[in-house]
């Protein structure tokens, strides 16, 4: 049992702190209703609501934004052992490359990166 004291005190801890922060959120917020505060936008007033939506479009470029971001996540890596890879490397990035431009060129074709 004694194994488990500092698990029991860590755990006991954590949900007091927990309990703290959110006591003192609900002291402190201005309105506990989420649909009638208003966010801050710089400064300034917003001009519509927090939870309004956005167009169809804004969501093909975040996907094409993610694909670009993966990329380098997996360019990074791939940087540090090229060079003790060797050939092979090269070629599996150069198809990984032509498949992020095939879905590019689908996104261009598809009007993703067009604005108006």
């Amino acid at each position: 049992m004694a194994v488990y004291t500092g698990l029991v005190v860590m755990s006991v801890g954590v949900l007091l702190l927990v309990f703290m922060f959110y006591l003192a959120h609900r002291l402190l917020a201005v309105s506990t209703d989420p649909l009638t505060a208003l966010p801050y936008q710089s400064g300034w007033q917003p001009d519509e609501h927090a939870l309004s939506r956005f167009h169809v479009r804004w969501y093909l470029a975040t996907l094409l934004f993610l694909a670009f971001d993966v990329e380098m996540l997996f360019m990074y890596p791939w940087a540090v052992v090229v060079a003790e890879l060797g050939a092979s490397a090269i070629v599996e990035m150069f198809l990984f490359l032509g498949a992020l431009f095939v879905a590019v060129f689908w996104a261009w074709r598809e009007g993703a990166l067009r604005w108006v």
